[in-house]
């Protein structure tokens, strides 16, 4: 699949992402309090689905595997639609369905059927997916528990056993529509039709890995009430959430950051400067020993301040609009000394939290308790960080992420950005952000959470919100990691360097970048 062909815009300005659960009870509350028919529901969701495939794959024979339940339904919708534009298609129905099924109205489509488990029976079913061009997973949907039942694992194996294309609706078949995990056999995508929102299970390993590309279409649902679902950080929501610049400005009106970093590594502070500039601070003053002064002048724009001058240090913080905390600071007697200056002299001043300077707070370091008192604070643990942060195991930790990220956050009111596939932002009131970009083993470079870092305290300086500052750095360096598809050659400086290009899209959701992992709103193909 060519993921350059998916089209239209994908800036919804605010996306949700619901579990398994959440999903039915607004499907239930959308048809029985609010009116909206079924049917039309399943006709709108098979239609868009079928768009889909003709845009995407617009050669071959479709098969779909047809469940029982809503899934089979949408399948069959879209093999009616793809049959009435001239595609060749068959339904390949495993478990029961009503024959003639209502929700073909009448048309006649092939039919086959997948009804018993055995080695002859997958052997067939490897035969009909061999004359296939692409094949749509309707077989389990959002709603399973467990590992799928032999008959359907036997279905699941023999797709992921073909060599044609996998568009799946909803959820791959198989993978925890609310988790994400993958108890036994599950389809292999490489596109997820999701209907209404993107599944909270499809974006979170292991399930994640299953889903391909992420489609989120339209197909009717009336706007959700507020509620505790996960929000979605996507091109259009960060359209909504970029500071702008007045015509007329001052460098000192577009946001003084200060970075308080160490002099071992001396590289950590030159990728969180870089970083904080070009995502428009007006001004980057890096408080580190006077040693590591060489360093920095790679970067001229940055105002080099020694962090040994205890005066200097305490004006650099009171001028300015937010902190940036770790980068290579260290965890010595030194280092905990000037953590416990800045602590001093910061106010109320927004801060990011990183690298060294939570080890030092998971330590005991004097001033953390000030430190997690702030409303205006974002920590960016890694597993192993939030492990000791929170006295736990990292076994604990990657258990649930999401729950481990909340009651951090709601403990000690802070943002709590949990780096990870994919990393997540909470805030203290439990709301949720998810990164929607690739992400993924290219970003586990050494230097790209100093990067992170610089863009967060860019956001903060320049007045964003903390959870807001947060989801807003996550996708655009996100976006920057997937310019030019280096993979594992990806380097932090790429990522600093891209950081313009994925600025750029911020407006329609149009760009030159590869799409997102998610994407939205697909049209009808031309």
């Amino acid at each position: 699949m060519n993921p350059g062909r998916l089209k239209g815009p994908f800036g919804k300005p605010e996306v949700r992402a619901p579990t398994a659960r959440q999903a039915a009870l607004f499907d239930h509350t959308a048809i029985v309090e609010r009116g909206v028919p079924e049917a039309a529901l399943m006709e709108n969701a098979g239609q868009r689905a079928a768009l889909i495939v003709e845009n995407l794959f617009p050669e071959g024979r479709v098969v779909a595997l047809v469940g029982s339940g809503n899934n089979g339904g949408d399948a069959l919708v879209c093999l009616r639609a793809l049959s009435a534009w001239g595609r060749r298609v068959l339904a390949v129905t495993v478990g029961s369905r009503p024959r003639p099924d209502p929700v073909l109205h009448g048309w006649e489509i092939p039919c086959a059927r997948f009804d018993a488990a055995g080695p002859e029976a997958a052997a067939e079913l490897t035969q009909v997916l061999a004359d296939a061009g692409v094949l749509v997973d309707g077989l389990l949907g959002t709603g399973i528990r467990g590992a799928p039942r032999a008959i359907h694992a036997e279905a699941i194996g023999a797709a992921n056993r073909s060599a044609v294309a996998v568009v799946a609706l909803d959820a791959p078949s198989g993978v925890d529509g609310t988790t994400g995990e993958v108890p036994g056999e599950a389809v292999r995508a490489d596109v997820t039709v999701a209907f209404g929102w993107p599944k909270l299970g499809t974006l979170l390993h292991p399930g994640r890995e299953y889903c391909g590309r992420v489609v989120a279409v339209e197909i009717g649902f009336p706007p959700p009430e507020a509620g505790d679902w996960a929000r979605l950080a996507t091109p259009g929501w960060a359209h909504q959430v970029l500071p702008r610049r007045p015509a007329v400005t001052h460098k000192y009106d577009v946001g003084a950051l200060t970075i308080v970093a160490g002099s071992a590594m001396p590289g950590a502070a030159v990728l969180s400067a870089r970083a904080a500039f070009r995502c428009g601070a007006g001004l980057v003053r890096v408080c580190a020993s006077g040693h590591a002064a060489e360093v920095l002048g790679e970067v001229p724009e940055a105002l080099f301040v020694d962090a040994g001058d205890e005066g200097a240090l305490r004006n650099a913080v009171e001028r300015s609009d937010a902190l940036a905390i770790g980068p290579g600071l260290g965890t010595g007697t030194t280092a905990l000394r000037q953590l416990k200056q800045v602590f001093r002299a910061r106010g109320s001043r927004p801060a990011v939290i990183d690298a060294d300077a939570l080890t030092l707070l998971a330590q005991g370091a004097d001033g953390g308790t000030e430190l997690f008192l702030s409303g205006k604070t974002i920590v960016t643990p890694h597993p192993g960080e939030m492990a000791s942060l929170t006295g736990g195991t990292v076994a604990d930790v990657q258990g649930d992420r999401i729950a481990t990220a909340r009651n951090f956050a709601a403990a000690h009111g802070v943002v709590t950005l949990l780096k990870g596939a994919p990393s997540l932002a909470a805030g203290p009131d439990g709301r949720l952000l998810v990164s929607a970009t690739e992400g993924g083993s290219d970003l586990a470079v050494a230097g790209m959470g100093d990067v992170l870092t610089g863009a967060i305290g860019s956001f903060l300086a320049q007045g964003v919100e903390p959870l807001p500052a947060a989801g807003l750095a996550l996708h655009v360096t996100g976006r920057a990691a997937s310019h030019d598809g280096m993979g594992a050659a990806l380097m932090p400086s790429d990522v600093v360097q891209a950081i313009p290009a994925a600025l750029s899209e911020e407006g329609d959701g149009h760009t030159d970048l590869p799409f997102p992992f998610v994407t939205f709103d697909q049209r009808h193909p031309t």
